[in-house]
C-alpha cells in the first residue's frame, strides 16, 4: 500500500495567507468554480504540481499565447518523430505507422 503523502492526502494543519488585488481575485476564483474548484483547491493543484516536477509547473516567459502554442506545436512534433512507432499498421504490412498516415 502506497502511503506516500500528497497535498491532497496529507492533514490540512499548516496555513498560508496572501494579499491580492480583490478583482484578480474575483477573476480567478470564476476560473476555478468554473472547473469545478475554489481558489484553495487550484494552489493546492498547483503546490503538489510544483512537488511532481521539481520546480515551477509551467513555462515562465514573456511570449505571448500564440507564441507559445507554436512553441508547443514545435516540441509535440519533434517529439513525435523521434519516438519509436509502438503500434503495428493496422493491415499487418509491416508499415511504420508514421509513413501510414504521412507523418
Amino acid at each position: 500500500m502506497d502511503t506516500t503523502l500528497t497535498v491532497a492526502t496529507a492533514p490540512k494543519t499548516g496555513t498560508f495567507q496572501m494579499r491580492m488585488n480583490p478583482e484578480v481575485k474575483r477573476q480567478v476564483e470564476e476560473i476555478y468554480a468554473a472547473c469545478g474548484m475554489t481558489l484553495t483547491d487550484a494552489i493546492n493543484v498547483f503546490l503538489q504540481q510544483s512537488i511532481n516536477v521539481g520546480g515551477l509547473p509551467f513555462l515562465v516567459t514573456t511570449n505571448g499565447r500564440e507564441a507559445l502554442r507554436a512553441q508547443a506545436l514545435f516540441l509535440l512534433m519533434q517529439d513525435g518523430q523521434a519516438a519509436e512507432p509502438s503500434v503495428p499498421a493496422a493491415d499487418g504490412s509491416g508499415a511504420e505507422p508514421q509513413a501510414e498516415f504521412g507523418t
